[in-house]
Parts: C-alpha cells; structure tokens; sequence
C-alpha cells in the first residue's frame, strides 16, 4: 500500500466482515437446464401438472383387484385370465374388470379397475400372454394393495416444487425438468479476473528459464484458477505484469467487464511494489490492508473505480498465504456474490498432535492433516514446515488449525481446524 497508509491490521473475523459487507449478489440471468447445475435459483418454481401424472406401476408384474387373489399362496394358488399387456409408455386398452389381470411394467399406467400390482416373481410369469388363453398364476397376495404410485404422490399441480435461495443440485435439475423447466432463473455467477505481478515470475510453459535458475513459476495463478474452479466459478487469467507502472496498469485494464478482480503480490513498501500505486491510478478505494493472520497478513480489500466499483482482493504472494486467504477470505465473498448463504467450509474441534506455539500478536493458521483414531476422532498433525512459501504444506493439508494469537498448545490439546473443501458449507464463518 502507498507509505501514506497506516496498515490497519484487522482481525481476522473484522476483515472477513468487511469483505462480506462489501460484496452483494449478481443480477439474475436464464440459463439453459444444463448449465445450471451449481447456481442458485433467483425464482420459485411452481408444478403445472401432478407427478406422477398418473397412476402408474412401481412394479414389472399383473395389474389385479386385491379381491380377487386374496389369500393366494403356494398351496393355494390363484389363476386369473391376461386380458392385456401394458409396456412403459402405453395405456391399457380397456378397464380392468372382475377376475381379470394385466400384464404391466414399472411406469406404465395403472388401468382403471385396478388397486394392486402383483410382482412377476410371485407369479409364474404368465402363460400365452397376448393370446385370447392367456392367464397367470399367483402364487403369493403379499402385494395386494401395494406397488401402484399416485397420481400427485410426489408434486400436485401447484405446488412449489424449488424455491428461490435453492442451490441447485442433481436431484433440483432432475425436478426442474419434471415440472417442464428447459431453463430457469438464476444469480450469475462472477467472472473473476486473476493477475500476477513481478520480474521473477514465468508461466510453467517457460520452466527452462527455472531449470537454469533466473526465474521461478507464476505458481499462484494457477492455483487460483483452480481453486475458483473448486467453487465452481469462472476465472479469467490475465497473465503475468511486470514490475512497473505501466505494465500493471496495462493489464489491469483486461479486468474490464469481470466482476471481482484478485491480484498477488506487490502490495508491500517494497521499492518494487507497485500495485497498489496502479490500483490508485485506477481510483481504487480501499477498504483494508493487513489482517493478524499469519500466514497471509498482507491481505487487502477495496473496490476498482475505473473497472466499474468491482470488488478487489489483494493476496499475499507467497503461494500458501495466496491460498489460505483465498479460502477463508475471498471464497465466501465469491459465493455471497453467487447468491449462497452457506459460504464458508466447516470447522471441527480435534486434538493436537504435537505442541503448538502462536507467539506474537497474529493468529496463526497452520496447515494440518487429519488422522482418524480407534475411537473415531481426529487428531491432527502438522504437515511438515509451516514457512509461507513451502506450497507442499498445503498439499497434505486436509485443514487449518486455527491458533489464537500467543496461544500455547499442548500435545492432546483441542484446536479448532478449518476443514477445507469440506461439505456441507455453512452459515457460521470459522473465524
């Protein structure tokens, strides 16, 4: 940030409210059925017919009147002519009468006349059917009165079948089209803008210039990229700004049309830091910069006047400060502008492994793997060194313990721990 900046070093639950303050959900746009999949319907969706439609069979087997194979068994069974034979998607040709049966598949219209469904198996699977002597012999009344789904047992005509807020899934899709729904109304979902910034940075398409030690990989965009697409949205990566002014500016500009705009690095006093001077040029308004969390305390917030008041969120270059603070900071703000409300991974309370020490003023958020126990808890264990820069920290990580500032921990000791990409999401932030 410019030298005339004070850092404000929030907590970190202070600067994941301000995020979520600052942030709002995207209009609402159609999308075809298939491309739905994940959104959040932004109307109700409202039944026009009953499901079933009809009644219809929950068995392959012989549409019958329960009177009529009453006491059924295999020493006393019950033989009743095939009158006509129902496949899926047809209809009985007539009324089921008296002491008559149908041959009938699962799905098919039950026939008027008709209570129950005798499975094939508790037949002897008919004789001649389709012929004037066809019949079938029962063997069984267990199914009498069952196996026949009602006309309206899942949905009446009316009912609201998916209300707005609904993230929709596989099983809201399926419903949707159900009800006859080729596209339905939905929160857009942002486009999010990634840059990277610094001389030392290459694309991995470049790894020679790393083989031969000038240059290291833009690591972080890609774990961004990956990361937005963890959650689900869509991520525009607009490659690697040298440290300069105008090379920055340049490509902050490809942000345009975007709705959320994420850079790494740069944003520190260094000589060569010159983000946030760019972002000033672009009349950027920050909210916030630095965060007692350790790693990614160099986090920033504000929003891109010239790129149309887009929310901006400036992460630490390390590449685990860029992932963590992207977990537990930028994600959710992405998700609030989706239109969910369950926005943050849960958390548990497991035992350490080993001692922990927080020394200093900064919680401390060490990465974690979960060990199940004989008794079914979780003990967790540090994945190795927690310096900012070893990405493979985070490799093995199923978590992050969340250690409070000056915290001493002790082996067996309870921590809470950030279960990252654990499900299902909720309400309650973890910090």
């Amino acid at each position: 940030m410019p030298a005339e900046r004070a850092p404000d070093w929030l907590s970190a639950g202070d600067a994941l409210q301000a995020i979520l303050a600052g942030v709002q959900p995207l209009a609402a746009e159609e999308r075809p059925l298939m491309q739905a999949l994940g959104s959040v319907l932004a109307e109700d969706v409202v039944s026009p017919v009953d499901l079933p439609p009809w009644d219809n069979s929950a068995m392959d087997g012989f549409a019958v009147r329960a009177a009529d194979v009453l006491g059924a068994s295999p020493e006393a069974p019950v033989t009743l002519p095939v009158v006509d034979d129902v496949p899926a998607g047809h209809f009985a040709s007539r009324a089921l009468g008296p002491g008559e049966a149908i041959r009938i598949m699962t799905g098919a219209p039950v026939p008027d006349g008709a209570d129950s469904v005798i499975r094939v198996e508790h037949t002897d699977g008919g004789v001649e059917i389709g012929a004037a002597a066809g019949r079938v012999t029962i063997h069984l009344d267990a199914d009498t009165g069952r196996n026949v789904r009602s006309r309206g047992e899942d949905v009446d005509e009316g009912d609201v079948v998916l209300r707005a807020g609904t993230v929709l899934r596989a099983a809201e899709i399926a419903l949707a089209a159900a009800v006859g729904r080729p596209s339905l109304r939905v929160v857009r979902r942002p486009v999010v803008a990634i840059l990277a910034s610094g001389d030392e940075l290459v694309p991995v398409e470049e790894f020679e210039q790393v083989r031969a030690g000038r240059r290291i990989v833009n690591t972080n965009s890609y774990a961004l990229a990956a990361q937005l697409a963890e959650a689900g949205l869509e991520a525009r990566v607009l490659g690697i700004a040298r440290d300069t002014p105008e090379s920055l500016i340049e490509h902050l500009k490809l942000a345009a049309g975007c709705d959320a705009l994420i850079t790494t690095a740069g944003i520190s006093v260094g000589e060569h830091d010159h983000v946030a001077g760019a972002l000033q040029a672009m009349d950027t308004e920050v909210d916030f910069w630095r965060v007692r969390v350790r790693p990614g305390s160099a986090l920033a917030f504000g929003r891109v006047g010239a790129l149309g008041g887009i929310p901006w969120f400036g992460l630490p270059g390390n590449p685990v400060s860029t992932m963590v603070t992207f977990a537990l900071f930028v994600r959710p703000a992405l998700l609030r502008m989706c239109g969910h409300t369950r926005i943050h991974f849960p958390s548990m309370t497991v035992r350490l492994a080993v001692p922990y020490s927080a020394r200093g003023d900064l919680m401390h958020l060490p990465r974690v793997r979960l060990d199940r126990q004989a008794d079914e808890s979780f003990l967790a264990q540090l994945t190795g060194p927690q310096g900012s820069g070893i990405a493979s920290s985070m490799t093995a990580a199923d978590g992050l313990a969340i250690v409070p500032a000056g915290a001493e921990l002790r082996p067996g000791g309870a921590v809470r721990v950030v279960v990252l990409n654990g499900a299902p999401l909720v309400e309650q932030p973890p910090v």
